[in-house]
């Protein structure tokens, strides 16, 4: 029998070198930046090859980093055999094609990895018509600078979805796909606006889980609700938004809200093409702030998160903070969040911890509603479902005149039942 060779049929990883600028005016420490950058291209089906880092003043308006580093890259690239350079900040198109053209290899930033993951993990037709528009505008203002990599053969980080398309595509392409895509985006607006009308009309609360990515909201959500969203300890693990039914202790009900997750740095490209989904929290009774307690940039997370939802027109909204993933950590010093109504320490996977939240979560609720008795005739029956299903039941006692009732409710139930309050 002869010989028979075998090749793999292993995908083999693209090796990108990471470049960070590091000035006075940073966030955050620049090594903490490009590790999570590390995170993104790892998360995309790349590997770090290595990194390089420049400390100046401001950052170079034609390459990014100055002429001296961009020879230092260019030799680190010949030396590590990478295959591309990944930039933490938004280049600009001259940026692009400029470090193109002296490198000689692909070059991205941060958004053009955070729109590839986003382009393999999205699901719903929501979800793909978002990352399709956050991709073409992206590109539309760098048609010039990205000549070279949608010109490439082959795949790679940053060409999946319509950067795959040929070089022809051009901007009056781009434009109209960009007005149709904005315009499937309305209509899935109009159905979002239906169903919130149909809910509020059932006075069913709505909370809504937010948190900086894999901080653990699927499996707050999998946990209590048995959704089966996917959980990965990998950023960006889920793109699409589920809601599901949950029962707090005291029997009424709530709907439990995943969403996309928030990270440093995000474009607003990204923030623009997911307002659909976003603007949800707007209308969120409470919006659930999970924390990775044993993220080391705990307290810069945070703040990512806030001013993100600042961003989103969401300040003032009731905040509940979960500090998750307690299991974790030891004698940890938590930051004093001194924005949310309560804060709580949980591991998601624990039972006693998750009935915890829903308490915390009952006992915001409770706050912004109010006692009241209701007479509800025999003939209304029927309005009792709205009670069972959406407040806390103090008492019932059935009368004469009917079923009276004594429970929270809140201001929109009190309207709807106002004529039977005694």
């Amino acid at each position: 029998m002869s010989d028979v060779q075998l090749h793999s049929t292993e995908e083999i990883k693209e090796k990108v070198i990471l470049v960070g600028i590091d000035t006075n005016k940073n966030e955050c420490d620049i090594n903490a930046c490009l590790d999570e950058l590390g995170q993104l291209v790892e998360t995309a089906g790349g590997e770090e090859a290595g990194r390089l880092i420049q400390r100046r003043e401001r950052i170079n308006p034609g390459f990014y980093i100055g002429t001296g580093k961009l020879n230092e890259l260019k030799a680190l690239i010949n030396e590590t055999s990478a295959t591309g350079v990944v930039c933490d900040d938004e280049l600009s198109p001259a940026q692009l094609k400029n470090m193109e053209e002296v490198l000689e290899c692909k070059v991205m930033d941060r958004t053009m990895v955070i729109l590839d993951i986003f382009a393999s993990r999205a699901m719903s037709r929501e979800g793909k018509i978002q990352v399709e528009l956050a991709q073409l505008k992206y590109r539309l203002t760098r048609l010039t600078g990205l000549g070279a990599s949608l010109s490439r053969l082959g795949g790679g980080i940053g060409t999946r979805g319509p950067g795959e398309k040929k070089l022809e595509v051009d901007r009056r392409y781009i434009k109209d796909r960009i007005g149709e895509l904005k315009n499937n985006l309305e209509e899935i607006r109009t159905h979002r606006s239906l169903l919130r009308a149909q809910r509020k009309k059932k006075g069913t609360p709505v909370v809504s889980l937010v948190g900086y990515t894999n901080a653990g909201k699927s499996t707050i959500l999998n946990n209590i609700t048995k959704a089966g969203v996917l959980e990965e300890d990998k950023l960006f693990a889920t793109l699409d938004t589920t809601t599901r039914m949950a029962e707090l202790p005291n029997g009424s009900q709530i709907l439990l809200t995943d969403t996309v997750g928030f990270i440093q740095k995000l474009s607003h490209h990204l923030v623009e093409a997911f307002k659909a989904t976003l603007e949800e929290l707007q209308y969120a009774d409470i919006l659930v702030h999970v924390v990775d307690a044993s993220e080391p940039l705990i307290a810069e997370h945070m703040q990512v998160v806030y001013d993100t939802l600042n961003g989103l027109g969401c300040e003032g909204k009731p905040v509940i903070t979960v500090f998750n993933k307690m299991d974790k950590v030891q004698n940890v010093v938590l930051p004093d969040d001194k924005i949310c109504r309560k804060s709580i320490n949980i591991c998601a996977k624990n039972d006693g911890d998750l009935k915890k939240l829903l308490e915390t979560i009952e006992t915001v609720l409770k706050s912004f509603r109010h006692c009241e008795k209701i007479l509800i005739p025999y003939t209304k029956g029927n309005l009792l479902n709205i009670l069972y299903g959406n407040c806390e039941i103090i008492s019932e006692e059935h009368t004469e005149e009917g079923t009276v009732i004594e429970a929270y409710i809140n201001d929109e139930i009190h309207e709807r039942l106002k004529n039977f309050i005694k």
